[in-house]
């Protein structure tokens, strides 16, 4: 994928969660059930770093967990970012807006490393795997020897109602041509119409993704939706 290409999905996602981010947030009420099933594992000490934490409902339930390591969310879109600050907190909280597809994230510079580092439901709104291995790269350095990177991927094809939303590329002025497989461009109807941008993972170019970006893939499980298999989570071990 070029440059032009990746930053025009860039843009789509960033108008999208501008201008449907309050739409977006009443469908997010609650954690997925994936997850809810990871927080019995976390250690309420652990110093957390959220890649697009949306409207803090990770950080609320933590705090309703009686979490007491720090926890700082990052995130573009200010619709979401007003939701997730509406409220105060029982345990270190900071939620700072930050573009993760920006060269660098001033607002994490000089932090201390990370025990966990969470991206649910964020990777696979990144386009290419220049950029997604940038990412990881950030991910990489921030945390702790022992660290992991816990993240989700929407399963949209393995649901029957959710491959209907897929969109031609020629409504974002795009041609197949100009995208990479398994990219796909999804239809959104809550509030108003809107796109956005979605690259189905599987587990394979996970495995690849992992190698280059020098972690271990410990767990990989499916949860959510109908079928409980329409988010695909993976933990991985920095190495």
């Amino acid at each position: 994928m070029n440059s032009t290409t990746a930053e025009r999905l860039i843009e789509l996602t960033r108008r999208f969660y501008s201008e449907h981010g309050r739409d977006f947030s009443d469908t997010r009420a609650r954690l997925q059930p994936g997850v809810t099933r990871l927080l019995d594992n976390f250690q309420k000490d652990e110093a957390i770093l959220d890649l697009g934490c949306g409207n803090g409902e990770l950080a609320r339930t933590l705090s309703r967990r009686d979490h007491r390591g720090s926890y700082l969310g990052l995130d573009f879109s200010l619709p979401l970012l007003s939701e997730a600050e509406r409220e105060a907190f029982a345990f270190p909280v900071k939620f700072l807006k930050e573009d993760l597809t920006a060269r660098d994230w001033p607002s994490v510079d000089g932090k201390e490393n990370f025990d966990l580092i969470f991206a649910f439901a964020v990777l696979h709104h990144i386009p290419g795997s220049d950029l997604r291995l940038s990412i990881l790269e950030k991910v990489h350095k921030l945390l702790k020897q022992e660290g992991r990177f816990i993240h989700s991927n929407w399963q949209f094809l393995d649901n029957p109602r959710l491959k209907e939303r897929i969109q031609p590329w020629e409504l974002a002025g795009l041609t197949p041509q100009n995208v990479d497989p398994n990219d796909y461009l999804l239809d959104w109807k809550r509030g108003s119409k809107g796109l956005r941008y979605v690259h189905h993972f599987d587990e394979g170019e996970l495995a690849e993704l992992a190698k280059a970006g020098r972690f271990e893939i410990v767990e990989t499980f499916y949860s959510d939706g109908e079928n409980k298999r329409s988010g695909l989570y993976q933990i991985w071990k920095k190495i």
